[in-house]
């Protein structure tokens, strides 16, 4: 396929399966292009429908969910309305995570690429920062929960350990320090040999999660005489428990805001829309409702047995009178837990810290010094901070919202999903993607009023009411914005009135 640019020399775009490379007759500017970066090539869109379905497993049951979901007892709600409340998320999850499979399908290109598009070639690291940020903290913090089980591990198999769990080194244990510094090592060495490998690990341990917390559910619905309570309180009735269920399904959407941005990093890698569409339905919606039955199950046989409500599974494998089974259990989550870790939090800060220095940053090399500065933070520190957690994080959290928006609006309203690959990696002043030296101001216009306004309802205590739809009014209004802005000062057409975007694939 062939089209022009504004100075009329001919370009040969490659299709999205296909990399761009040294052959490209485009200049390939080395600040914005390395292989990692690339479109993926034919021969590496490996990530199928059980990949998919194994990459959501992971990340639907890992710990740190279960405990949003048995906090939705505490808001009043009973074990159909928790059903009701997930399947609302799941919806919407489903439906915004495909937008954003369907951009990188199609181009090939990362989150970080993904960005150039609305937010110019030097503007997207921006939102490529932000997304990095809050993935490297959560990536620490993560990795410290998992050794934490370790530890639960390690003491249970040989009660000599806990005598090195004692002292202090920066905040931290001896055995503490040595749990950690394990896990971290293996999440880098998975990481060091590619995405493939991360496809692969995912693939194995979506299975061994899936089974576990079945057996827990089946386990513990047992000792609880094959009955169990469906809800703790004086169920909610009328507006109040609509606007529970209602508030639940938005939050559940909020903790996916990271990862619906950059879903792309691994639907680049899928063959074709339908392969994105199959696997994301059984690994979000339909693993979202196991996982809220096995929440039910859960909670509802604890609280039968002994009128008590459990926080996590953990708690759960920590009261399994059997060693064997419990060292097996906390195995189970430790899988999950890297699995999780990886690819909601390794996975983009690697692409982003690729993007700043290309030349000299490849994925591997990026993954390490985002790791490295995980441990750096000492993220014991920043989890046992409420005030780091509900400010810090959960501010940056908001300003995805308003990120997705604006990203949404451009490619799908406005440019109708026509991209010109090989522009997103030319610094040419009349690219499709320079706008003004390279940053979409436009973008940014839309976009901070939205934040803010996503900020103020996330964490001022006086929008408590409306504070679990951040995530949807940030992205509704900087979607709004952008549209109006954009639509009044159009920049969607070459010097010759001619689009410049190209549609190179077909489905």
């Amino acid at each position: 396929m062939r089209t022009s640019l504004s100075n009329n020399i001919a370009l040969d775009l490659p299709s999205p399966t296909t990399p761009l490379d040294e052959k490209t007759p485009q200049t390939l500017s080395p600040r914005l292009h390395n292989k990692d970066l690339a479109p993926t090539k034919a021969e590496g869109r490996r990530w199928g429908r059980y990949s998919i379905f194994a990459l959501w497993t992971n990340d639907v049951h890992n710990i740190a969910n279960y405990s949003f979901a048995i906090g939705l007892y505490a808001l009043g709600l009973g074990g159909w309305q928790i059903l009701l409340s997930l399947g609302i998320g799941a919806a919407l999850v489903y439906g915004f995570m495909n937008l954003s499979g369907f951009m990188g399908q199609k181009t090939g290109v990362p989150f970080p690429v993904i960005s150039r598009i609305s937010f110019g070639i030097h503007g997207a690291q921006i939102p490529a920062l932000i997304r990095a940020v809050i993935a490297i903290a959560w990536f620490g913090i993560q990795t410290y929960l998992a050794s934490v089980v370790l530890r639960v591990l390690l003491t249970a198999i040989h009660p000599g350990f806990a005598d090195y769990d004692h002292d202090s080194i920066l905040g931290l244990s001896s055995l503490g320090w040595v749990c950690f510094v394990a896990i971290w090592f293996v999440q880098l060495v998975i990481l060091a040999y590619g995405m493939e490998t991360v496809r692969r690990y995912e693939g194995f341990a979506g299975p061994v999660i899936l089974v576990t917390v079945a057996a827990l559910a089946v386990w513990m619905y047992t000792q609880a005489g094959a009955t169990i309570a469906w809800s703790i309180h004086e169920p909610l009735t009328g507006g109040p428990m609509w606007r529970n269920i209602f508030a639940g399904g938005a939050l559940w959407l909020a903790i996916y805001g990271t990862l619906v941005l950059n879903f792309c990093d691994f639907a680049r890698s899928s063959p074709c829309r339908k392969t994105i569409i199959v696997g994301n339905f059984w690994g979000l919606p339909v693993n979202i409702l196991v996982f809220a039955a096995i929440t039910v199950l859960l909670c509802g046989a604890q609280f039968q047995i002994n009128g008590q409500i459990i926080e996590s599974p953990t708690q759960v494998i920590a009261s399994i009178p059997n060693t064997f089974f419990l060292v097996l259990g906390c195995l189970a989550f430790l899988i999950v837990t890297v699995a999780v870790n990886i690819m909601a939090n390794f996975v983009a800060p690697a692409f982003v810290l690729s993007n700043l220095a290309p030349k000299y940053l490849t994925f591997r090399r990026a993954g390490l010094i985002s790791a490295g500065i995980a441990v750096l933070i000492l993220p014991w520190n920043l989890y046992n901070s409420p005030l780091v957690i509900v400010y810090f994080l959960s501010g940056l959290g908001a300003l995805l919202g308003p990120l997705y928006g604006v990203i949404m609006v451009d490619y799908w309203l406005l440019r109708k999903g026509r991209i010109n690959v090989p522009q997103l990696y030319s610094e040419d002043p009349n690219g499709a993607y320079y706008y003004s030296n390279g940053v979409n101001l436009r973008a940014l216009v839309a976009f901070i009023p939205a934040a803010l306004i996503a900020i103020v309802l996330a964490l001022v205590p006086g929008f408590d009411s409306v504070s679990p739809f951040s995530w949807l009014i940030g992205a509704s209004i900087a979607g709004l914005l952008y549209l109006i802005v954009a639509k009044r000062q159009p920049y969607y057409e070459d010097v010759s009135g001619e689009s410049i975007a190209v549609d190179n694939v077909s489905h």
